[in-house]
């Protein structure tokens, strides 16, 4: 591993690969504010140590922002290669994405205390792979029929962005899901009792034989 482009002792890399895993879960529990002995407590290190790893508690938060901006871009790239090899759909994925968001929420809590109105923000890269995979997702879905047929990509950020957060109780953000899925449907497939896929056709299923490699053709 290396930090500012200085290869790490195995020791010191694991010290330092311990305080992000540290500060990550105390973020998320509690928000940015969380003291720098707070994390060393809970990395098992001295302050000191993550001083020397990171001199400034916003130098910590941005190696964090990255490393969290590489696992979204891994999640989004996984996502559009599950679509259009045929082993899932737009909607499914669509229905993931807001899941993750609005009811696991861990890396959405994170990514919302690291990314305040006035802090830094996710990298450009990061921020227009995202818009492209949910506009990838959303002609899928509405090739497949599923998805209502003025939804544009803009409407599921939208969506996300005034999605409901920690302060408010899990069983009303699972109930926002339901109902966010139920609108985003299209009334010929709306199941009133089934949130993941309103009965999403599979690969194999769909009018015009569509194809994994038709699907990376229109990405491209």
């Amino acid at each position: 591993m290396t930090s500012g482009g200085v290869r790490l002792r195995a020791d010191a890399a694991r010290n330092r690969e311990g305080i992000i895993r540290a500060a990550r879960s105390l973020i998320m529990a509690r928000g940015r504010s969380v003291e720098m002995d707070e994390i060393a407590r809970e990395a098992g290190v001295a302050v000191g140590t993550i001083y020397r790893h990171f001199p400034a508690k916003n130098q910590l938060l941005e190696s964090i922002l990255t490393e969290l901006g590489q696992e979204i871009s891994a999640t989004h790239s996984e996502a559009v290669s599950r679509v259009t090899s045929g082993r899932s759909n737009g909607w499914t994925e669509l229905a993931g994405l807001l899941r993750r968001a609005v009811v696991d929420i861990k890396e959405e809590r994170l990514l919302r205390e690291l990314t305040p109105a006035d802090g830094p923000c996710l990298p450009h890269e990061v921020q227009s792979q995202a818009e492209t995979t949910i506009d990838f997702l959303v002609s899928a879905a509405h090739e497949d029929g599923v998805l209502r047929a003025d939804v544009t990509a803009n409407d599921l950020i939208l969506l996300l962005a005034n999605s409901p957060g920690t302060q408010t109780p899990p069983v009303d953000r699972e109930r926002w899901l339901t109902l966010a899925l139920r609108a985003l449907a299209a009334p010929d497939h709306c199941s009133p009792d089934q949130q993941d896929a309103p009965h999403a056709p599979g690969p194999g299923a769909r009018p015009a034989e569509q194809t994994g490699e038709t699907r990376s053709t229109r990405q491209q």
